[in-house]
């Protein structure tokens, strides 16, 4: 008997929560909205054969009301077909290391994809551990330049197209690129990061508040690509030199301090906050060539969030590689889809199974 199509689900609730939304007047991402659009992600991936969904259990209440909408949906008389729900057994501690351990753990159960709802920073946690899982990326952060603004309806189709097989790989599935940051010497020798969208070097000294908020805090900024209408960190270099995610490099940016000149630039940092930032220097960061970071204090923040204080003898040094996570591209699912009218043979697989 053929195991079921298995789907993972990282909802994380405390996405769309940080101090940049209380700073800006940005609407904060409740709660029941999460619970809802895996719901609907559920009723996507059901249509289409998903028979299992992995998911987290939390203490905010997310877990709680899909497992509500799950005994409603149970009740009805021919309700359509959902996936069989299944919460793991896991510790829950209210931090990224719940994220962590639940993607390790759907990894070894042999999930075929893991959905994403959360911001850059629920992504990258997420693609340290996937491997080669496929993600389906959905965006209820704060930065969301990974992820994607999607109808998690129309994003659980897709999700279940690629999952199935029925949209090959070549079609369904986007090899990222990634950042990433090491140290060679120092007390903190041998320790790798990674990001998907930024790495900052900032002035600020300590991680604080963890969000970097300030113009005159950055210093230099890698990019794995720049979107004109993207937000958070990136937009600066989208407001300059657009790079496209499927193009080759990155770029490398450093900014003027108080009385050096430059260029000045207006880019959308945060929601609902435009700020001048003065840029001394934008250059193209090709794949594969390791540079040093000339850091002799501050922090370094990865996908807009300050990680690491830097000491005194530590010694980075970054790189930009293809080794990012797969992702579904789900327009070009659907579309080939739809011209192969694969959604029928979806559904008449789905029939002959029940």
């Amino acid at each position: 008997m053929l195991s079921p199509i298995t789907v993972g689900v990282i909802a994380n609730p405390a996405s769309g929560r940080d101090i940049r939304r209380l700073t800006t007047h940005a609407s904060v991402f409740p709660t029941a909205e999460k619970a809802n659009m895996v719901v609907r992600l559920l009723a996507g991936l059901g249509m289409l054969g998903v028979g299992r969904v992995l998911t987290l259990r939390d203490r905010t209440g997310v877990a709680a009301l899909v497992l509500r909408a799950l005994d409603t949906h149970a009740a009805v008389a021919e309700p359509q077909p959902w996936p069989n729900v299944e919460f793991l057994d896991l510790p829950i501690t209210d931090s990224v290391t719940d994220t962590h351990a639940g993607v390790a753990q759907m990894v070894a159960m042999g999930v075929d994809l893991i959905a994403v709802l959360g911001g850059d920073g629920t992504h990258r946690a997420v693609a340290a551990h996937c491997g080669d899982v496929p993600l389906l990326t959905l965006s209820t952060g704060t930065n969301n330049a990974f992820p994607e603004l999607r109808e998690a309806t129309v994003a659980g189709l897709a999700g279940a197209l690629a999952a199935s097989g029925l949209a090959p790989p070549d079609v369904a599935l986007t090899r990222n690129k990634r950042l990433v940051v090491r140290c060679v010497a120092g007390p903190n020798q041998g320790r790798e990061e990674i990001a998907l969208v930024d790495v900052c070097v900032s002035r600020q000294r300590f991680i604080g508040a963890r969000a970097i908020s300030e113009p005159a805090d950055l210093e230099a900024l890698f990019l794995t690509f720049a979107a004109p209408d993207g937000i958070g960190l990136s937009a600066i270099g989208g407001a300059w030199a657009p790079v496209e995610r499927s193009a080759p490099y990155g770029l490398h940016l450093r900014f003027a301090r108080a009385g050096e000149s430059g260029v000045p630039i207006f880019a959308p940092l945060a929601p609902g906050r435009v700020d001048q930032v003065t840029m001394r220097a934008c250059e193209r960061f090709e794949a594969g060539c390791w540079t040093p970071l000339h850091t002799e204090q501050g922090t370094l923040a990865f996908d807009g969030e300050r990680e690491i204080e830097l000491e005194r003898d530590d010694r980075y040094e970054i790189a930009l590689d293809w080794a990012g996570p797969l992702t579904v591209d789900v327009g070009r699912t659907l579309r080939y889809c739809a011209s192969r009218q694969l959604m029928r043979e979806a559904t008449a697989r789905r029939g002959s199974s029940t």
